[in-house]
Formats: structure tokens, sequence, C-alpha cells
């Protein structure tokens, strides 16, 4: 098979949120059966950030292997005008293993990521979605609301972000690609108690959404928490809600779910399901109109791979990329 070398920009083109999200929904519910080992993690801290290594195994056309490194460093756009999340993706093929691919890593994150949250809304919220809101208008948050209006269209959306400049040029920005109301706000409490869907994709190291912001019914994506000390979820709210994860043994670790199982809110036997279970029919989901639902989202290899094999497959049929030999 060709290998070959893909930019940021060629992963963009060739990576659609429909074809992401079907890719990662593929990939979930291979799991949630059975037929794909669960995916690995490796990270480790550095003075200004951290770096990690997700990995993961999965069959489509043939059998396939990725592993991502990503560096995560949040102050690097005041710092240095760099992107927080910066990294690559080997893609390889795992029947003899030899390295298929190299791509930017970026615009896998953000997509890869997204998809899962649409997924999660596809089966864990409400058909109904009056209002949304957009948590953290950084680097991943277009990409959620993207993925988000594929399985569910609300009909206003509110963006909030701690710098009311960053919610104010994402409102103006999506709300002139999508054609969607997308109004900035500047306090968060009323924009979650009126929203049914709630997408928090932020770098808060502490806690922000709370038991009493919440109504009944509301669907919750927390995105932002994927190493330990990452916060976005009040650890009442967790236990006062059904929670999904991507992972458990993952969120466990490195999740909100890790701080409402330190705090003593809540323990791993308090998780209704993985996400996979839900997808593949296997666990159960929402069971009740008025359920809160978290959907826990660390962040796997499982969807990396997912979204990397879309990306090769597609690059090779339409020669995309730059041929190279190790």
């Amino acid at each position: 098979m060709p290998q070959i070398l893909l930019s940021r920009a060629d992963v963009e083109r060739l990576l659609t949120p429909q074809i992401c999200i079907d890719a990662v929904e593929d990939a979930f519910r291979q799991l949630g059966e059975g037929k794909v080992p669960p995916p690995g993690i490796l990270a480790l801290h550095a003075a200004d950030g951290s770096f990690h290594v997700k990995a993961g195994q999965l069959t489509v056309d043939r059998a396939y292997f990725a592993a991502k490194l990503n560096a995560n460093f949040p102050d690097n756009g005041a710092r240095h005008g760099l992107p927080t999340i910066q990294g690559v993706v080997i893609l390889s093929d795992a029947s003899n293993g030899t390295p298929l691919a190299i791509m930017d890593s970026i615009a896998i994150t953000a997509l890869r990521t997204a998809a899962a949250t649409a997924v999660a809304a596809k089966f864990l919220a409400r058909a109904q979605c009056g209002t949304a809101t957009i948590c953290g208008c950084g680097g991943q948050s277009a990409a959620q609301l993207r993925a988000l209006i594929t399985v569910r269209r609300p009909s206003r959306i509110l963006a909030y972000d701690q710098d009311f400049g960053k919610s104010s040029a994402f409102a103006t920005a999506l709300d002139q690609e999508l054609g969607i109301d997308i109004k900035p706000v500047a306090d968060l409490a009323p924009a979650v108690g009126a929203s049914d869907i709630v997408v928090t994709c932020t770098t808060a190291r502490r806690y922000f959404i709370t038991r009493e912001m919440v109504r009944p019914g509301t669907f919750i994506a927390a995105v932002g928490a994927d190493n330990e000390d990452k916060q976005e979820i009040d650890p009442r709210l967790m236990a006062d809600s059904v929670v999904v994860t991507d992972l458990t043994e993952q969120a466990a670790r490195i999740g909100d779910l890790h701080h409402a199982i330190d705090t003593g809110a809540m323990t791993r036997g308090g998780v209704r399901a993985e996400l996979g279970g839900v997808v593949a029919g296997l666990e159960r989901g929402r069971t009740g109109d008025g359920e809160i639902v978290i959907f826990d989202s660390t962040g796997t290899g499982l969807q990396d791979v997912a979204a990397a094999i879309a990306v090769y497959r597609r690059a090779i049929r339409e020669s995309v990329g730059t041929a190279f030999a190790l």
C-alpha cells in the first residue's frame, strides 16, 4: 500500500463531519460488540503541558493500527502563538506492521472528539432540542457544533467563553456558516439552565457546571477533561446524573469521573454504561426524558484510528498527500 504524508489542510478537506461521525460510530459499535481490543493510553507531564500517546486497532477493509502522539500546552497561544494541541498520527497495516501514513493530529483530534459528542448525542440526548450551549470557544468548539447539528438541530445556540471576545467571534463566524441563530452570552448559569444540550470543551482545572444550573432532561457532553488535572463537571452533578463514558477505566483515571470518585461522590459502579455498549444496543443509555445524562468524553485511540482510516482511504482514492518511503 502507498505510504503518504498528509498535512492538516489535507485532513480537514478529506475528513468531513459526517464521514468522521460514521467512522467513529462504527468503531464504538465494534468495541461494544467485543470485536476490537480496548484502546491504550500513555501520558507524561512536562513543565508547561503534557504529552500523551493514544493507540488503537480497528478492522475496516483490512486491519489497521494507529498511534497518536499529542502535545497539550494550554498556554501556547498567549506565550508562543502556537496551537494548544500539536502532534501526529501514524497509521499502520495491522497485519504486517507496515506504516501507511503520517498525518497531522490537530484536525484528527478536533474532528474525532466532536464526532464522539455527536454519536453520544444521537443515542443519549432527547430527540427535540430547542437550545444548545457551547462552553469554551477555542479550537475545539467549531468542530463540536458542526458535528452536533448533524444529529440534532437546535433552534438556538448559546456560546460562552471566559473571554467574551472569543464567544462573540465564534458566534459571528458560525452563524454565517451554519445559518443558525448563535448568541454569545456573558452569564453561563442561565444559558445552561435554558439548554437541552450542553457541550463543555475547555481547559478548566476546576468544575464550572454545577448541579444547580442543570434542568431535568439535559444532555451534557463533557469533553475537556482529558488528563487528571482537568475538570468541568461538579461531582455532585455527576452523582445525580446518568453517566455514560467513552471508556470507564480511562474516565476513572483522567475524566470528570475521576474527580467524582476522588471526592467520594460516586464509584465506578455508578456508571451506567460505556458508549460502545449503548451504540451496540447491549447497554442502557437514556431511559426517560427527565434524566440528566452526562457523556464523560476523555478521547480514545479507537476514535483516532477510525478517523485516520477514513482519511487514508479517501486520500488514496483521490490521490491526495505526499508519497514517502522510510
